[in-house]
């Protein structure tokens, strides 16, 4: 039962070191940080609205139309790459069924296009 507990050792101290600088880097900027706020540290940040008011006010619908981009145009596109890779393997079928799903792709960026999340005043 010993030996079988000293093959555990390691793992037990990753664990340990593990946990010492996962605290040791969640309390160092308590105690380091430089604490002076700023009226620009304190402004709306890529949001464009106040971020201490109230959760429950409107916004542009812009927001979720640039949200909407970025699932079309970067998560989407990740699914290019695997097909990619096996397409000598896919035949007819995997082509065309990527073909569908850069239509769908399209589609949403027609619709994107049209709604004028493209352009921003």
């Amino acid at each position: 039962m010993e030996e079988l507990l000293k093959d555990y050792v390691p793992i037990v101290v990753f664990i340990g070191v593990a946990a010492f600088v996962g605290l040791a880097l969640l309390v160092a900027p308590f105690l380091v940080a430089f604490k002076a706020p700023d009226t620009e540290k304190l402004s709306a940040y890529e949001c464009g609205f106040n971020a201490f008011d109230d959760a429950r006010m409107k916004f542009d619908v812009r927001f979720y139309l640039v949200s909407i981009l970025f699932i079309i145009f970067d998560l989407e596109v990740a699914f290019l790459f695997p097909w990619a890779v096996a397409f000598g393997d896919l035949g007819w079928f995997g082509f065309w069924s990527m073909m569908a799903f850069l239509g769908v792709l399209t589609v949403g960026f027609v619709y994107e296009w049209k709604k004028g999340a493209l352009e921003w005043d």
